[in-house]
């Protein structure tokens, strides 16, 4: 074999080795920007490669781990395009107090209308309803022997 062929067969290996990290790449992008997990298999499949590959490669390896490392394996993490900012964190945070204020301001005063509500209900019916001493006989209301014509 002369050194020309040796040259070019180097050379596509290279252009090959290129495009398969490039693949591979865009694949843990893009799994990485849906939330999905992270791990040999979904990456060797996202990029139509072998997960051996993968292992065999330190620079994809590292990679793999660095994103591991964020992407919990019980749910999917967010797009960092979806994920909140500490300011916008603060101000949801602040909207929900106030909410929550309001919230506990009428439902004050709703218990202080009821409050007020039966007890006049309660003072009312005991007018209308004369109390009995244990030591007394039972006294029957006039009002609710009297009919109504």
């Amino acid at each position: 074999m002369t050194a020309e062929p040796a040259a070019h067969l180097a050379a596509a290996t290279q252009r090959r080795l290129t495009d398969t990290r490039a693949r591979v790449r865009a694949a843990l992008q893009r799994l990485d920007s849906e939330g999905s997990m992270i791990n040999y298999g979904t990456v060797a499949n996202a990029a139509s490669v072998s997960r051996s590959l993968l292992y065999r490669d330190p620079e994809l390896r590292k990679e793999i781990h660095r994103l591991r490392g964020i992407t919990p394996s019980t749910s999917p993490t967010p797009p960092v395009s979806q994920r909140m900012t500490q300011a916008s964190r603060e101000e949801l945070i602040h909207t929900l107090r106030s909410e929550l204020r309001t919230l506990r301001h009428e439902n004050q005063a709703l218990r202080d209308r009821l409050a007020t509500v039966l007890g006049k209900e309660r003072a009312t019916q005991q007018q209308a309803t004369p109390t009995t001493h244990p030591d007394q006989e039972t006294t029957v209301n006039h009002m609710s022997l009297t009919h109504q014509s």
